[in-house]
């Protein structure tokens, strides 16, 4: 297998070089010869962040009591494993201290929304050691939702961590990127060339800045879909490595569903796909539940279980009330994370909202 080391050699072509026209602060240089990569999800975390962040304004009275339990209940998992990092609004400290006590690190923050995933640094580190983050400009997903605190966040995390802040001309999320570690990612075209985020920004642009600020050597580009969900087709509701080689991907076999074309399409492009190695990659293959609980499910519920978060031990998934695939997937993931706990939660109130485990942390990985 070609190592991290030999891959960022190869990158260290793209050092120093402005890609689009004027990039803030986007090299790829750490210091000397070393260059940041992203690691995959399941190598060593420092920590996981997240944000209480939800608010009446956007979710509605009803939704709200629910999602606020849903992120304690996420963090309470997470930080069996690990420790988590919570910010939250001044005004709802008491809430989330009565519903986490002292399991959880909580600090205050402005915020619009909960969505650490997309609104976080995405960090990368060296193999000499360094840790920074990547500020990709949160713009609510392509001005869909107000962002005026949520653009901050990136920055508030990475000073808080101590680490480096990385810019760049480029808009994006984290949940739009997957990973394998060792240079291959998987990205859906509908979220990172869209109009919305990257105007002008042709796709060998968006690969060569990619490239340079996360370490990759090839992108498996998916098409996704635009305008059905806020995010324009997130990856990480589609498809997540495992370890390198094996892909976790989604599948929606309702006829009716608008991701039921797209989902099929993505398996025949992840099934002929190579990675960085050559290798023809091996899929899982998760099914959508064919139903799921009554009480907040609505048009927008993320019925969904690729949205599953990787952390030290673990694997923090969710589960929706069909025994069927409820029973599917944990057996899956426990063949494609041998050694981790299986960990499904009801997370109902936060896929009522469109998003999943996965939309709501962002790790740092440990160096």
């Amino acid at each position: 297998m070609t190592t991290r080391r030999a891959i960022m050699r190869a990158l260290g072509l793209f050092t120093a070089a402005t890609l689009l026209g004027g990039a803030k602060d986007a090299f790829a240089v750490a210091n000397g010869k070393d260059v940041w990569f992203m690691p995959d999800e399941s190598d060593p975390h420092q920590r996981t962040w997240m944000a209480f962040g939800a608010s009446g304004r956007i979710w509605g009275k009803r939704l709200l009591p629910e999602v606020q339990r849903n992120l304690a209940t996420i963090a309470l998992a997470i930080a069996k494993y690990e420790p988590v990092s919570m910010l939250v609004r001044q005004p709802d400290l008491p809430l989330a201290q009565e519903l986490m006590g002292d399991k959880v690190d909580l600090i205050v923050c402005p915020l619009d929304d909960l969505w650490m995933r997309d609104t976080g640094p995405v960090f990368v580190v060296t193999e000499n050691g360094g840790k920074a983050g990547v500020d990709f400009n949160f713009n609510g997903w392509g001005e869909k939702q107000d962002f005026d605190y949520d653009a901050g966040v990136a920055s508030f995390v990475a000073q808080r961590a101590g680490v480096r802040r990385i810019q760049t001309n480029l808009v994006l999320e984290g949940g739009g990127i997957e990973v394998d570690g060792y240079g291959t990612a998987i990205i859906t075209e509908s979220c990172v060339l869209n109009e919305n985020r990257n105007s002008g920004v042709s796709k060998a642009q968006c690969e060569r800045e990619l490239k340079r600020l996360l370490g990759l050597e090839k992108i498996i580009w998916l098409p996704g879909i635009k305008g059905k969900d806020i995010t324009d087709g997130h990856t990480d509701f589609y498809a997540r490595f495992a370890r390198p080689g094996v892909v976790i991907a989604g599948y929606d076999p309702d006829h009716r569903s608008f991701d039921h074309a797209v989902t099929k399409r993505h398996l025949e492009i992840l099934r002929a796909a190579t990675d960085v190695e050559g290798r023809r990659l091996e899929v899982v293959v998760l099914e959508a539940p064919s139903k799921v609980r009554e009480k907040f499910a609505n048009d927008d519920f993320a019925a969904g279980y690729i949205n599953f978060y990787v952390c030290n031990g673990a694997v923090i998934a969710p589960e929706f009330g069909d025994p069927r695939t409820d029973a599917a997937t944990k057996r899956e993931l426990q063949s494609a994370f041998p050694g981790r706990d299986i960990v499904q939660i009801n997370i109902d109130g936060i896929a009522a909202g469109g998003g999943g485990i996965h939309c709501t942390t962002q790790q740092e990985p440990k160096v």
